[in-house]
Parts: C-alpha cells; sequence; structure tokens
C-alpha cells in the first residue's frame, strides 16, 4: 500500500468566470489508516458532472457547503485495501464520494458495494446517479405515455442519452438536442432516436418545430438558457416539463433570466417541476436491476468518454463545459 496519497484541493470560487487551473491545488499528503468502522480505498475511476463546478461556488442548494482547501468532491469506484469494517473486505468494489484523490478514508456506510464485472464503471454512469436521474426523473415527473413526443435538450450527455432510450421503452417519439453532427448522428444511427437536431447549426425552434409538428409532451431540459425557452414555446397541450440541470447557469455562476415563455404553461395547462433524484435513494436498488437489465437485453447503451490520470482531473471537469465530453465523463485515476 502506498504511504503517500495525491489529491486536488479546493482553490478557488469560479462564480461567472470559466474554470481555471489556479481554481485547484495539487497536494501529496500521508495515506490514513482506516479506524473501526472505516476503510481504505484506492479510487480506479472518478466521474464528473457539470454540477461539480457549482458545488464548489457553493450555488448547489442540496449539498453541504464546500470550504477552501478541502478536497474536490467526486463520486467515483474503487478498491477496498484496508478495512476496519466487519462488512466490507479487501479487494471489493466499491462506490461513494471518493473525492479527488488517489486514496480514500471513509466509513463504510458512506460506500455501496458493487459487482467487479463487465459493468464496474457503469455504476458511475447509467447504473449510477446519471441513470438514477434519467430513470426517476422521466417515470415520476415526466410521466411518458405510448405515442408521446419527448425532447431532450443535452441529449447527447450521460444523462439526456439515457432519458432519450428509456423513452423509446415507454414508447415515445423521442427528438433529441445536442451539439454537433457527430452527436446527433448518434442519437439517430446508434440509440435509435426518431430524431435530433444540432444547435450548432442554428435556428433549434425551426429545427424541433419540424420533427415535433404536434409539439413536446413531455420536454427534459438539462441545459437552461435560450434552448430551453424556445422549446417552452413549443409544448403541447397537459405537456410535462422537467427541469433537470442547467450547464449554462453552471458556465455563468449567476442565475439565469427567466424563461420569457413560461406563461405557455398556462396557455397548454402544462407543468413544469424539477428534482433532486436524492429523493428517491429508497427506490434505487429494483431500478438499478430493470436497467442492467435492459443493457444486458441490448435494449439500453451507453457510452463513456474516459480520460486518464488523476492528473489531468481539472481538464476533465472543463471537458464537459466545452462540449468536448462524448457520453459518461470519467477519468482512469492510474
Amino acid at each position: 500500500m502506498a504511504n503517500s496519497n495525491r489529491q486536488w484541493l479546493i482553490n478557488g470560487r469560479p462564480r461567472g468566470r470559466p474554470l481555471q487551473d489556479d481554481d485547484f491545488k495539487w497536494v501529496e499528503t500521508p495515506v490514513r489508516e482506516p479506524g473501526e468502522g472505516e476503510v481504505l480505498v484506492r479510487t480506479l475511476y472518478l466521474s464528473f458532472d457539470p454540477a461539480q463546478k457549482g458545488w464548489m461556488e457553493n450555488i448547489g442548494g442540496y449539498v453541504a457547503p464546500t470550504e477552501i482547501g478541502e478536497v474536490m468532491r467526486g463520486s467515483g469506484v474503487g478498491e477496498v485495501v484496508a478495512s476496519g469494517a466487519p462488512g466490507l473486505a479487501v479487494g471489493d468494489k466499491v462506490t461513494g464520494m471518493l473525492g479527488w484523490q488517489a486514496y480514500a478514508t471513509l466509513p463504510a456506510r458512506d460506500l455501496n458495494k458493487v459487482a467487479d464485472d463487465e459493468l464496474l464503471t457503469a455504476n458511475l454512469g447509467v447504473l449510477g446517479t446519471t441513470g438514477m436521474t434519467a430513470f426517476f426523473g422521466l417515470n415520476k415527473i415526466g410521466k411518458p405515455f405510448a405515442g408521446d413526443t419527448l425532447v431532450i435538450t443535452g441529449a447527447a450527455g450521460a444523462t439526456g442519452s439515457v432519458v432519450g432510450q428509456i423513452g423509446k421503452i415507454a414508447g415515445c417519439r423521442v427528438i433529441g438536442v445536442a451539439g454537433g453532427e457527430a452527436k446527433r448522428r448518434w442519437l439517430v444511427d446508434e440509440l435509435g432516436f426518431d430524431g435530433a437536431v444540432d444547435y450548432k447549426a442554428g435556428d433549434v425552434r425551426a429545427q424541433v418545430a419540424e420533427l415535433a409538428p404536434g409539439g413536446i409532451d413531455v420536454l427534459w431540459d438539462n441545459v437552461g438558457g435560450p434552448i430551453f425557452n424556445d422549446l417552452l414555446s413549443q409544448i403541447a397541450l397537459h405537456a410535462r416539463v422537467v427541469v433537470c440541470g442547467g450547464i449554462s447557469r453552471y458556465e455563468l455562476g449567476d442565475m439565469p433570466a427567466g424563461p420569457e415563455n413560461y406563461f405557455n404553461l398556462i396557455f397548454k395547462r402544462a407543468r413544469m417541476e424539477g428534482f433532486i433524484v436524492l429523493d428517491y435513494m429508497a427506490e434505487y436498488p429494483w431500478a438499478r436491476a430493470r436497467m442492467a437489465q435492459w443493457i444486458r437485453q441490448g435494449r439500453l447503451r451507453y457510452k463513456e468518454d474516459v480520460q486518464h490520470g488523476l492528473e489531468n482531473a481539472p481538464r476533465t471537469l472543463g471537458r464537459l463545459f466545452q462540449g468536448e465530453n462524448f457520453g459518461k465523463q470519467l477519468l482512469k485515476v492510474v
């Protein structure tokens, strides 16, 4: 076991601006042996999500505030290398909030044991918080019916791509909004979306209107900003609008302007609702089992964008805001 731990600490508050190199500080500290009820975990993979920038700015709202000098937060999958807890043994694979570090000493109660199989990294994406967000947000808030038109912003991302596939399983007509022709083709050719538009090609409203002339029954938004506002103008009668995230807000750091077309919720007798997936944690096990079954049946596909080396963690987070990632953004630590 290594005696030295490599870590990235929070060193700045990037509110209202892009991430910078000096927002993080690289340190090496001694590895702490686990006490009673704790385990020492060697981090194998880290997961990256836009909300992490919000955590640094303390605008997350639903998580405890961060402090300058603390290890940068992030979920990961790792291997137990020393254990002081009866429920976890050396060699077990676990997931949890490991942070941006090579080793994490944590209470066993804060970790979940996972199978060491071909779906190991999927526990950070399609079978992790990302997938649970898609599963419960669509089914609990979007309430899709067969024949509905489902439109998703950020559709080629880790969450959006799963939302669309679950929508197809539910019998919806699915249209994605993504950036770039490669992502647009992937949604249609690989994932089976009924249509997709490239927002970089301009006039998203016109592109979506052509594909969804009857309006949008379920609108899933991961982006916020002007695209979200444009699509609110095209919702159908009794539409359900699911507000999942807002990468435009995370990038700006300030509250975005309210959507001008929100009054269409009245005209269309529609509902717009936000949610936090942690509210459904008690139901995660059966949802994971269902989604793992879909993966093995070939009904649910996922894509992982894997970067390498803990030293590249800040740059890997930045990829999310440059639209560089293609699928779930991960980093292989060693």
